[in-house]
């Protein structure tokens, strides 16, 4: 079979991995670092580690930036080794890695894109509360939704090559 661009143990493999760390990364950093604002709705106060979405994207994107690392590092020792690491077994274990962090990062880049047009868009939110950084919320969801597009193009890699066994 020819080599897939992406498959485990490869240099595109490699950069693909450490491309998902850098971007599960950047959208943990900024979200923490907006963090120390309040959102105030009309009922109650609470901050971004209470808003559950939020809560859910740091927790989601913080198991993809372990999960892509700990791949990366198998990468970078297979091609140290010159080892192949393509076998249905760690193949298949690849998949269903991939997958799972696959739809936990879809489902929190959505939930939180959810919340942050009802807040930005819908009830003009961000408008009336100049001190809370809106912006740095939708960077955050936006590279959020860029890792999940390279978990997929990963999971999709990986499916092709254990569908070739």
């Amino acid at each position: 079979m020819k080599e897939l661009i992406g498959s485990p143990g490869t240099v595109s493999g490699l950069t693909l991995r450490v491309t998902q760390c850098a971007f599960a990364a950047a959208s943990i950093a900024l979200m923490v670092s907006a963090s120390e604002m309040h959102f105030n709705c009309i009922f109650c106060t609470f901050d971004v580690y209470n808003a559950l979405c939020f809560s859910y994207l740091i927790a989601s994107m913080g198991l993809q930036l372990l999960w892509s690392f700990g791949l990366a590092c198998l990468d970078v020792f297979a091609l140290r080794r010159k080892r192949d690491l393509q076998n249905p077994v760690l193949v298949s274990l690849f998949v269903v890695g991939d997958w799972v962090t696959a739809m936990l990062s879809l489902a929190a880049a959505c939930s939180s894109a959810g919340i942050i047009v009802l807040y930005a868009r819908d009830l003009d939110f961000c408008k009336a509360q100049s001190h809370i950084p809106c912006r740095q919320f939708e960077i955050s969801i936006i590279l959020a939704f860029i890792t999940w597009l390279l978990i997929a193009m990963s999971s999709h890699v990986m499916f092709w090559i254990l569908a070739s066994f």
